[in-house]
């Protein structure tokens, strides 16, 4: 494997450093998110209630081991190896020993219990896709589909938590809530600080885009490939990830002001592999500038900050690569604090939060190791650093003392210690812990730090150890800390699980808060997409500049009119809630932040597609060609028929008859050979001057027996003379000399208006009668 890059002091390889600058290209607003752009996501430790939330999980199950060549070669290739632990037994009906009757009755219920708590693992695994709890984005829902039968058994057997009756209101301390806002995630474009990327995308924005004279997008303008690469490039994509984080840093620290909340924890992924050991970079001087802007709104708007390193941050595991991989991290920690030139006591304030990690097998060897590796540290890092009790191996009684001797701040988490604690010395539950706080408080009062908690609930359904790891989506009550703690909620839900304790507890700035609208947003800047109006047809033609200009002055009319309902919100509102400070979402309903989305159902190919309907002009033709057939002359176009009748008949016909069978082309012919015995004019001869036929016309036949002589066609009168009822009476006559039998009475109503109005419901009952 080829060694290690060194990293240089301004991020550049040793042989770039001495390089000409050249200017940071510039990244679109569409190629900075996720939404559009695959190659950024979200940090991992941002989407948990805390990065230390499924830390064990990852150990146990070494989930994120990287595999190498050479395990020293990653900072991610160690894992702390924990305590062994008896292989877990295969699921069965546990045996019942012989007891006495008055336990018989108990160890029956409790097996009933473990049984159902058991069935209700089984039933709350994943589908047959194999997919595990991380992979569905909820790492801690692996805990529930492993319960065991023994451990589910030892956990109901274990004495209820005492806790204490004491609330701290009112309330006088700070809330606040970890590195991502829900609210401001889903705005449009997104908000927030924890964007990060793949080794592979840094390796190819190494190449120079396809058009440098622009700005890239993720598809119309990309890194070629073909061209050199340089590492330069490769770093610039990387800085300018980082200073889109900063730049939504401000405003969620001003979002959380407008609502009351004045304790925020940074992402420690707000700059993508800045402690990796060979893609690693100092943060100064790309970012000083950004985050010294930060850090003025966190100083103007007297805010508290802090941050929270990763689980492989370890200062007392016996490998040297994870030990160089912890003083890395947690001097780019300090580095990224100190740039935001926090004045004073709002500079101690912004510590750093960190895990004593595994065991090892071994406490004590641990702990001296510990101490070996905490006095190797900076004198900026020791001031920041600050000890936090976990949910696996170290209780309060066991970082107590070594805080206490090396004059470290401990962080009491209210959740941890509910799930791991010397019970021979303090019972579960909040009521004991109380006596603790005094000892607590006097190592952050030594360093001038004012003191933090971490609070969080375990889910309802919880019954073992490490189901009650998983943190619930809110928290419903507070613990009994003094009420001017600065108290961190680490809760799934982040910034709304503090809107629930300000909302159930009446807590400041809880009126400013407002439920939002199921998927609609009143805090963004849409874009105005003016809607063509349909242009009514001109009486007269006009030139094709006149049609352009009026189509124009309609267009402009709706956008002008658009623009002045809609109005345009301000830059600095953009996202904030809007006036009625609409931010809130209840428990399970985060989908509300997002439009609704459009299901699209896919038709059964199986479904018969419906025959499409015939035009009016598809059923003039074959009615036309049906024409021809019987003899009629056709000369240039269908003729217009002139009798009133025939054509609303007509008209009437291709209206409500969207396709033409065959048996209703056999009526037609039927029809037009009745008129012609009557001696009426078809639609196909009606006014049409008689001609010689062309020589690809047939010739017509005749159809008429006889014909009429001159002293018939003079007495009869011409079908203009005659009155509807006549024609209709000509044609019942026709019809009976054709079939020789009587016409059947018609259904329909009548063509003309005249003879609608001869026609009532009394008449038709007196022929009915006759």
């Amino acid at each position: 494997m080829p060694p290690k890059r060194k990293r240089a002091e301004n991020g550049d390889s040793p042989a770039e450093a001495t390089k000409p600058k050249r200017p940071v290209r510039k990244m679109a607003t569409a190629a900075l998110n996720p939404a559009t752009n695959s190659e950024i996501m979200d940090g991992p430790d941002a989407l948990r209630p805390s990065p230390d939330s499924d830390i064990y999980d990852d150990v146990i199950g070494q989930k994120h081991q990287v595999k190498t060549e050479d395990p020293d070669d990653s900072q991610l290739s160690e894992v702390p190896e924990p305590e062994p632990t008896p292989a877990k037994k295969k699921r069965a009906a546990p045996k019942k020993e012989k007891a006495p009757a008055a336990e018989a009755k108990t160890e029956s219920k409790r097996d009933f219990a473990v049984a159902a708590m058991t069935t209700k693992a089984a039933l709350n695994k994943p589908s047959k896709s194999g997919t595990t709890g991380e992979e569905r984005g909820d790492p801690e829902d692996d805990a529930f589909e492993d319960a065991d039968p023994e451990e589910i058994k030892q956990a109901l057997s274990r004495p209820p938590p005492v806790n204490s009756d004491y609330l701290p209101l009112p309330w006088k301390g700070r809330l606040g809530y970890a590195c991502l806002n829900t609210y401001l995630r889903n705005s449009n474009p997104p908000v927030f600080q924890s964007r990060t990327t793949r080794i592979a995308s840094i390796l190819e924005h190494r190449h120079p885009l396809k058009d440098p004279s622009q700005p890239e997008h993720p598809i119309k303008n990309r890194p070629d490939k073909e061209q050199p690469a340089d590492i330069r490039r490769g770093q610039e994509y990387v800085e300018q990830i980082a200073l889109a984080n900063c730049r939504d840093m401000i405003k969620m620290v001003r979002w959380n002001d407008r609502y009351n909340i004045k304790f925020f924890r940074l992402s420690s992924e707000a700059f993508p592999f800045a402690s990796h050991a060979e893609y690693g970079y100092k943060l100064a001087p790309f970012a000083s500038e950004a985050l010294a802007e930060v850090g003025k709104v966190i100083a103007e708007l007297g805010h508290r900050v802090s941050t929270h390193p990763g689980q492989f941050t370890q200062l007392g595991s016996p490998r040297d690569s994870v030990i160089k991989a912890a003083f890395a991290d947690l001097e780019f920690h300090d580095e990224f604090l100190s740039l935001l030139k926090l004045p004073p006591q709002q500079d101690r304030d912004a510590v750093m939060v960190l895990h004593m990690g595994g065991t090892f097998g071994d406490k004590a060897a641990t702990l001296d190791r510990f101490r070996t590796n905490y006095s190797k540290l900076s004198d900026s890092v020791k001031r920041r650093l600050v000890l936090e009790n976990d949910d696996m191996c170290w209780g309060v009684h066991d970082l107590l003392p070594i805080c206490e001797e090396l004059g470290i701040p401990m962080v009491l988490d209210w959740h941890h210690h509910n799930i791991i604690f010397d019970n021979t010395k303090i019972r579960e539950g909040s009521y004991d812990m109380r006596e603790m706080l005094p000892q607590i408080k006097q190592n952050w009062d030594a360093k001038q730090i004012t003191q933090k908690m971490h609070y969080s609930e375990p889910t309802p359904a919880a019954i073992t150890g490490s189901q009650r790891r998983k943190h619930n989506p809110r928290v419903w009550s507070l613990p009994p800390c003094p009420d001017d703690m600065d108290l961190m909620i680490e809760a799934k839900d982040k910034e709304q699980a503090v809107f629930e304790l300000m909302r159930t507890f009446k807590l400041p700035g809880f009126n400013k808060i407002g439920e939002v609208i199921p998927h609609t947003r009143e805090d963004d800047n849409k874009p105005i997409r003016p809607v063509r109006a349909k242009k009514a047809a001109p009486k007269k033609k006009k030139g094709k500049n006149a049609e352009d200009e009026a189509e124009e002055d309609v267009v402009m009319e709706d956008a002008a009119d658009a623009n002045e309902s809609t109005g345009v919100i301000p830059e600095e509102e953009v996202g904030m809630g809007g006036p009625d400070g609409r931010v809130y979402w209840p428990m399970g309903m985060e989908e509300w932040l997002r439009p609704v989305k459009r299901v699209v159902v896919k038709k059964d190919p199986a479904d018969k597609k419906a025959p499409a309907k015939k035009t009016k002009a598809a059923i003039k033709a074959e009615e036309a060609e049906a024409g021809m057939t019987d003899g009629s002359i056709v000369d240039g176009e269908s003729a217009k028929d002139d009798n009133a009748s025939t054509a609303v008949e007509d008209s009437l016909a291709s209206d409500t008859a969207p396709s033409a069978p065959p048996s209703a082309t056999k009526a037609a012919a039927d029809k037009k050979a009745k008129r012609a015995a009557a001696g009426l004019p078809t639609s196909e001869t009606a006014g049409v001057t008689p001609s010689k036929p062309k020589a690809s016309r047939k010739p017509a036949a005749k159809k008429v027996k006889k014909e009429p002589t001159p002293e018939d066609e003079e007495a009869a009168p011409s079908p203009s003379e005659m009155s509807d009822s006549e024609i209709e009476d000509r044609m019942e006559a026709a019809e009976k000399e054709l079939h020789g039998k009587t016409p059947l009475k018609r259904q329909a109503s009548r063509a003309s208006g005249r003879a609608k109005a001869q026609v009532t419901y009394k008449e038709e009952a007196h022929s009915d009668v006759e």
